[in-house]
Order: C-alpha cells, then sequence, then structure tokens
C-alpha cells in the first residue's frame, strides 16, 4: 500500500513525497489506516525533532501539517515542553539586569 500525502502538506510550497513499504499486519495491528499511520508518523517525526530542538514550532507544526495551535495541543498531549527554557542563560540574562 502506498499513503501519499496531498500536496496541501506543504501549505503551498514544494513537496517530496515519500513512499515506505510495510506490512499489511502494521495497519491492522495498529488498526489504522494507512493514511492514518502516515499522518502519525509526521506528528511523530515533528515532535521528536521538535524536542530535540532540531527544529523551531513553526517548522515542526509544518512537517505534522498543522498550524502552530493544533502543534502546541499535541506536544501537550504527548507530554513534551512547549517552551523550551534554557536556565543557565536565563539565570545570566537575570545577573546582567
Amino acid at each position: 500500500m502506498q499513503a501519499v500525502f496531498p500536496a496541501s502538506a506543504g501549505r503551498g510550497r514544494p513537496v517530496t513525497t515519500l513512499e515506505m513499504a510495510l506490512p499489511d499486519e502494521v495497519f491492522s495491528a495498529l488498526r489504522k489506516s494507512p493514511e492514518e499511520f502516515g499522518r502519525e508518523m509526521r506528528l511523530a517525526a515533528a515532535v521528536h525533532w521538535y524536542s530535540r530542538g532540531v527544529m523551531s514550532q513553526e517548522r515542526a507544526a509544518s512537517i505534522a501539517g498543522l498550524d502552530r495551535t493544533d502543534f502546541l495541543l499535541a506536544l501537550a498531549r504527548e507530554g513534551v515542553d512547549a517552551f523550551k527554557v534554557d536556565f543557565v542563560s536565563l539565570r545570566k540574562e537575570l545577573e546582567d539586569e
């Protein structure tokens, strides 16, 4: 099976379509259609990359196919901090004031 995401997933920007071969049992085991599985994979990748600091919220939301508000809600559902605080930098900034 092949899940193809619509060109609108790139929000007007050029997109690349990836094809992935998975046994049909994956979808029945998860009780997901290939399209649902693909959306979940995109969201999981976006959450992972955002949580590691590899990309911004805006870019991660775009990869997930969500607007920024819905991406923030997805982060909350996944238990991922939406806002990162570098306490060393914060302490230095407060001391400089």
